[in-house]
């Protein structure tokens, strides 16, 4: 099992559930912060004297407060440290739900193990726990059933830029001017209406309107 692992978490309740998980599995240094400021500051100086920290279990979005921070959120905490430490194995613990959001971590921040605060999540965690340590990812199974969904839809660079321009209030017939300054391919009117039908057709939706709700809803915009 870890040996030493850093739980970075803005709620003080979530965290000392945490704390106690990882005593039920018998974690024998678990340190904890409240700021992802603070947790690059002990992941640096674990670096520093060479007792470098297994596992870093962090939450995805942080209250702002009185405390100015550099870092903003999970995302950016795990970029800074797998700079620094490529290594350190990452689970994150989130109440996000959106599976756009969940596969870019895997496929971007290319984090370890993603587990959803819900009823059950402290045995999910265990699970991540003990999958992670054996170098295998772990997302609980209805998340990898929605992940899957998603990804079966097959999003192209050029579906989340059509979309995205609707979703800023661009009308669907000025579309290929932006298109066509930005030289992106096809910027024909006549092609950017039968990517949008198909993908409609796709995702069973009949308007524009329907389509970008249903994107945000997964994260993709």
């Amino acid at each position: 099992m870890f040996k030493k692992i850093l739980i970075s978490e803005d709620h003080e309740s979530i965290s000392i559930s945490i704390q106690k998980t990882l005593e039920e599995l018998n974690v024998p240094n678990v340190d904890y912060v409240s700021y992802c400021d603070d947790a690059l500051a002990k992941v640096q100086k674990s670096i520093r004297e060479k007792d470098t920290y297994d596992l870093l279990i962090t939450d995805l979005y942080y209250e702002e407060d009185h405390h100015q921070q550099k870092i903003k959120n999970g995302i950016e905490l795990v970029e800074q440290l797998r700079a620094i430490q490529p290594s350190l194995k990452v689970i994150v613990f989130s109440a996000e739900h959106r599976s756009g959001v969940i596969d870019s971590l895997f496929t971007e921040s290319k984090i370890n193990g993603y587990v959803r605060k819900a009823r059950n999540d402290s045995k999910d965690l265990k699970k991540a726990i003990a999958s992670v340590y054996v170098n295998e990812n772990y997302l609980s199974l209805d998340l990898k059933q929605e992940v899957k969904k998603l990804n079966n839809y097959e999003f192209s660079a050029y579906d989340i830029t059509l979309v995205s321009l609707l979703s800023q209030g661009v009308l669907q017939k000025n579309i290929p001017v932006y298109l066509q300054n930005n030289n992106i391919r096809p910027n024909s009117l006549s092609s950017v209406e039968k990517r949008l039908n198909s993908l409609k057709e796709a995702l069973e939706v009949t308007s524009n309107e329907q389509l970008v709700a249903f994107c945000k809803d997964l994260g993709i915009i």
